[in-house]
C-alpha cells in the first residue's frame, strides 16, 4: 500500500505586486505548510503542480521570465530534498530549467525519500497556441520517457499537454511505471471535458495509477482564464478514486494498492495482446 499527495495551488500575488524572484520565493512559500502536513500524514509520494514555484507565464511572450529558470539539481531542488528527506517521502517538483542559455525545459525532477536526486523529465509536446505560447519558453523534452525507481514504487510523469499523446503514456508503461504523475496548468474550456477522460482512458490502457494536479484560481495579468483544480488520483481500472475541489488551494491524499496492478493486467492483457509490427505509421514523419 502506498500513500500518495497531490498539491494543488493559486498564485498568491500577481507581477506587479513583487520581482520574479520575490514571486517564486512567495509560490514557494505558499506551499511549505501543505507540504509538511502531507508528511506529517505519512504521504510517501507527494507530487507539485507544474512549473509550481512560478505563474503560468505562457499567456504572454515577455522574455523577462526566461530569468526565472533555473538549474535542475539546483536551488530549489536542494531545498526540497530537504523535506523529502525529513518526511522519508519521494517528491515529484516541477520546475522551469535552464540547462544553458538558450537551453530552457519545462521539467520535473524526481527526489527519493532520502532526498537523492534521481533524475529528471522534461515535458515532450509543446503547444503553441492562443494562450499557450510555450514554445517561446520552453525546448521540447530530449530525455525520452524515464521511469524512477522511488523507494516505494516505480514513478514516470507526464507534464501537462503530454496528457493528450496517447503514445508516451503507453511508454511510460512498457518502461515499469507503477505510477504516473501529471502535473498541469489548465483553465477552464475545451479541455475541462478531456481532463477526466484522457487520463483515467492512459490509467486503464496501461494498467498504472495516476495523479493528476491542476492550479487553482486565475492568475494576473495574463487573465487566460480559470484554473479549475480538480485535482484527482485514478486506479488502473480507470476509476477516480479521490478528487480535489475546483476552487480552492488542497492537499489531495489517497492510498494505491499496488498489487491492484497485476491484477488488472492480469485481467485485460493489453500489454500481451499488442502488435507493435503493425503500428510502422505511428512513428512516420
Amino acid at each position: 500500500m502506498i500513500k500518495s499527495g497531490l498539491i494543488q495551488m493559486s498564485l498568491p500575488m500577481t507581477e506587479g505586486e513583487g520581482t520574479i524572484e520575490e514571486i517564486k520565493a512567495a509560490m514557494e512559500a505558499k506551499h511549505i505548510p501543505l507540504i509538511e502536513e502531507a508528511g506529517r500524514q505519512g504521504v510517501q509520494i507527494l507530487c507539485l503542480q507544474e512549473i509550481f514555484n512560478t505563474p503560468y507565464f505562457c499567456p504572454g511572450q515577455d522574455k523577462n521570465w526566461y530569468a526565472s529558470a533555473e538549474a535542475v539539481p539546483g536551488p530549489t531542488t536542494d531545498r526540497m530534498a530537504e523535506y523529502a528527506k525529513k518526511y522519508n517521502m519521494v517528491m515529484i517538483v516541477p520546475v522551469y530549467e535552464r540547462e544553458a542559455a538558450g537551453f530552457l525545459y519545462n521539467t520535473a525532477a524526481v527526489i527519493d525519500a532520502d532526498g537523492t536526486y534521481l533524475g529528471k523529465y522534461r515535458k515532450n509536446h509543446i503547444p503553441h497556441t492562443t494562450g499557450f505560447w510555450e514554445k517561446f519558453f520552453f525546448k521540447p523534452g530530449n530525455l525520452g520517457y524515464p521511469v524512477f525507481q522511488t523507494k516505494y514504487a516505480k514513478v514516470g510523469v507526464y507534464i501537462c499537454y503530454d496528457r493528450h499523446f496517447p503514445d508516451g503514456a503507453r511508454v511510460l508503461g512498457l518502461n515499469g511505471a507503477e505510477i504516473v504523475y501529471n502535473p498541469s496548468a489548465t483553465v477552464a474550456g475545451l479541455s475541462q471535458y478531456l481532463w477526466k477522460l484522457e487520463q483515467p482512458a492512459h490509467a486503464a490502457a496501461n494498467g498504472y495509477f495516476m495523479g493528476c494536479i491542476n492550479r487553482v484560481g486565475e492568475e494576473k495579468p495574463w487573465n487566460l482564464g480559470r484554473f479549475y483544480g480538480t485535482s484527482y488520483f485514478v486506479d488502473p481500472r480507470g476509476q477516480i478514486i479521490a478528487q480535489a475541489d475546483e476552487y480552492k488551494d488542497e492537499l489531495l491524499i489517497a492510498d494505491f494498492d499496488l498489487d491492484m496492478i497485476e491484477e488488472v493486467r492480469n485481467t485485460w492483457q493489453f500489454f500481451r495482446d499488442r502488435r507493435p509490427e503493425t503500428y510502422e505509421k505511428l512513428v512516420e514523419l
